[in-house]
């Protein structure tokens, strides 16, 4: 096996990793970039779990993922920048005065 492909397959690998992680983050509970990187087994790929989040099917509770300070980062990509902060109170999720994600209460680690 070349080691092209053998990096194309862990590229996969963690591609698809991520997407089973986040389809498992349970209503009412949001967790970070990093804490996905990390449980992916790539602790320094933050960004590329965001681009991975932004490239996944539909379907997926991606509008569960904020950023290390409980900022939606991600909001533009559900085309309304209101919709994941709107689908985030669908499911109790609280924020703060600064629109911030109360994480001492919604944060979840897997």
């Amino acid at each position: 096996m070349t080691e092209r492909v053998k990096q194309n397959s862990a590229k996969e690998e963690f591609y698809f990793r991520i997407l089973e992680l986040v389809s498992k983050i349970p209503k009412g509970k949001v967790t970070t970039y990093k804490n996905l990187a990390i449980a992916g087994g790539k602790p320094r790929s933050s960004r590329l779990v965001g681009w991975i989040l932004n490239k996944s099917p539909l379907g997926l509770p991606c509008h569960r993922v904020v950023n290390r300070n409980g900022e939606l980062t991600g909001k533009f990509a559900f085309g309304d920048s209101q919709m994941m902060k709107k689908l985030l109170e669908s499911e109790g999720i609280e924020f703060d005065s600064k629109e911030r994600v109360n994480l001492t209460k919604h944060l979840w680690i897997f």
